[in-house]
């Protein structure tokens, strides 16, 4: 039987899909797995019956992911479960940066009694008709799977698409539609688009890199959409951008001091994932990376560990040994189990940066002071027997 918690409220139609394996718990101290969204855990105390954390979104910068890694604590995301969401308010943003939507029915919300509101609208919709984005180019940075359905559904509306990313997946690049210009560098972006969409993952190497530097290769009045992380944005300089009227529009999803109320920008409040069908389709795929883990121990979608996948489990048993992506590991583990005269009959073995998976399936049944044994290795994280 095993233990989850949720850290946030999951949608119910996810939870369902847990089986009767699985039994929910009010504290995390008492669970071998968790759900999260928003929840910081970096100040958490992670309890030693921790397995795995599944969070419902893409977004695991509210997770202290090298410290789970150590634990030999999974941690999955679920990339793609709510990229529909996002793509659908990306082109809305487009839209309200493009044609002044809000102003005018702000203008509207303030003629309530006035008999002549129909007379004196048509005198005032020149002061927010704006642009259409048909025939506009558009960059998209990061073609992941928002980036992805951004970009091809922007070719279908008629705009002149230009997409980067040094890091695109094969699957990626076979659903990216051939009218979308790949270049090599943001630069390319900077130098040629009228309306710039940002779609990677916050990290050292990305934090702020649309700064003074970015915009100022940027043509005159640019509509900038971010809807991906707030930091990825040095806000302060396109404010300031907006000011001297460098930049047109700046769209963000992320609501703070520094934007909200400042002359050209839209700030919506955080909505971009927030739809009823991304909520569900990100707690689905959580509770599904997670029972197949728990019960299998397969890893599909993890942010700290590689995938690995050796199916359900028809031997004896099953181990699962997390460890330092160092050489002659898989001699130290094979040789734990051949001194006890046990039979290796399946192994697998995966690495990531500096943490590494190896998974074996054996003959006959084991003890635990072969776990014991293999617990002590140096640089191994944990030993966890899942059959």
């Amino acid at each position: 039987m095993f233990k989850y918690n949720c850290l946030n409220n999951i949608a119910k139609v996810g939870l369902d899909r847990f089986d009767k394996d699985f039994v929910p718990v009010d504290e995390l101290k008492d669970a071998d797995c968790a759900l999260v969204r928003s929840a910081v855990m970096h100040d958490m105390e992670l309890p030693d019956s921790l397995l795995a954390i599944a969070r419902a979104g893409a977004g695991v910068n509210n997770i202290p992911l090298d410290k789970c890694a150590e634990k030999g604590i999974v941690v999955f995301n679920t990339p793609g479960a709510n990229a529909n969401g996002v793509k659908e308010l990306v082109i809305a943003a487009m839209l309200l940066a493009s044609r002044d939507i809000v102003g005018g029915i702000n203008w509207v919300s303030t003629q309530a009694g006035n008999e002549n509101v129909a007379k004196d609208a048509e005198k005032q919709k020149k002061l927010y008709a704006g642009h259409e984005i048909s025939g506009k180019k558009l960059g998209v940075i990061g073609l992941g799977a928002i980036g992805i359905k951004v970009a091809n559904t922007a070719v279908n509306l008629g705009m002149d698409v230009y997409g980067y990313d040094p890091y695109i997946s094969v699957d990626a690049a076979w659903n990216l539609s051939r009218a979308v210009h790949h270049v090599k560098t943001a630069e390319e972006i900077y130098a040629n688009c009228d309306i710039i969409t940002i779609h990677v993952p916050l990290l050292d190497s990305t934090k702020h890199m649309i700064n003074s530097e970015a915009i100022k290769l940027m043509k005159n009045d640019v509509i900038l959409i971010n809807l991906a992380r707030d930091l990825l944005v040095d806000e302060e300089a396109v404010v300031a951008a907006l000011k001297i009227g460098k930049l047109g529009k700046y769209v963000s999803d992320f609501a703070n001091p520094t934007t909200v109320g400042a002359d050209g920008v839209i700030v919506i409040p955080h909505l971009g994932a927030s739809t009823e069908e991304s909520e569900d389709n990100c707690a689905i795929m959580a509770v599904q990376e997670l029972s197949d883990y728990m019960q299998n121990g397969n890893i599909r979608n993890s942010v700290n560990f590689p995938a690995i996948n050796m199916g359900v489990c028809e031997k004896a048993g099953r181990v699962i040994i997390f460890h330092k992506n160092k050489a002659n590991m898989i001699t130290k583990f094979s040789a734990c189990f051949g001194n006890a005269d046990i039979n290796i009959s399946e192994m697998n073995n995966k690495s990531r940066g500096d943490n590494a998976i190896t998974m074996i399936d054996v003959d006959t049944e084991f003890s635990d002071d072969i776990i014991e044994k293999l617990s002590t290795i140096d640089d191994v994280y944990r030993v966890r027997v899942v059959k």
